[in-house]
């Protein structure tokens, strides 16, 4: 019967918000077990690796898929971030979504010294469908955050589609690949960890996939929704 009422409310709020003339409507879906996960490819992997560059999910973000290790360094290829809200644009459509509280975090290690510890944090991320683009808070180690700088412009390989079941369930699937970096999240990772010139290559790589999968499902205990803050 909750799970009932709680889909009832959701899709009450679909339902006006079909109805509705205004833009920007958000709707928290913190509470239902919809995640975005992003799948790294191997070259990148290995590219990060001959850097020592290790990625950890910190947040609400989790680690899944598989290891990779190259030169010492071990990451996963795909990491999940949950979802938790959507925004209703003015075509009536989704605007964006976002999974606020997530972060990856991009370390580096001097192997010559073993001292020096280099970092980049990516958090807070925002898909915005207007745009096309990735967007999230990027903080080099010690330095200011910039709020919902854009990482990466995409391609569309699977548009999200909504599928309804009776009595009340909703479910969304939808991918998003060649993952490639802005000019100012280059220059981000460039500096933040001091890539030299030999490195750089890396940047231009696809780097990966978001896969958004979108449930009325309730989870155990919602998401937080408050936004992490590199540390």
């Amino acid at each position: 019967m909750k799970l009932n009422l709680r889909s009832i409310a959701i899709a009450s709020v679909l339902g006006m918000a079909a109805l509705s003339a205004q833009a920007n409507l958000t709707i928290p879906i913190n509470f239902t077990v919809s995640n975005s996960v992003q799948k790294f490819p191997d070259e990148v992997l290995g590219a990060m690796g001959l850097a020592y560059i290790t990625i950890e999910a910190r947040g609400t973000a989790t680690t899944v898929g598989t290891v990779f290790q190259t030169e010492g360094q071990t990451n996963n290829n795909a990491y999940n971030m949950p979802i938790t809200k959507i925004v209703i644009g003015n075509a009536l459509n989704i605007a964006s979504g976002s999974a606020v509280g997530s972060a990856l975090v991009f370390s580096r290690y001097d192997m010559d010294t073993g001292t020096r510890f280099l970092q980049l944090t990516l958090a807070n991320f925002t898909i915005d469908y207007v745009r096309k683009q990735v967007l999230a808070d990027v903080t080099p180690l010690g330095k200011p955050t910039v709020k919902q700088q854009a990482i990466y412009n995409y391609h569309v390989a699977t548009p999200l589609a909504l599928k309804y079941k009776f009595p009340v369930s909703i479910t969304g699937h939808e991918v998003l690949d060649k993952l490639m970096l802005t000019p100012e999240t280059k220059a981000s990772y460039t500096q933040a960890l001091e890539l030299q010139t030999y490195e750089v290559f890396a940047l231009d790589l696809d780097y990966g996939s978001l896969t958004q999968d979108i449930s009325l499902k309730l989870r155990a205990r919602p998401i937080s929704t408050t936004p992490y803050v590199a540390k």
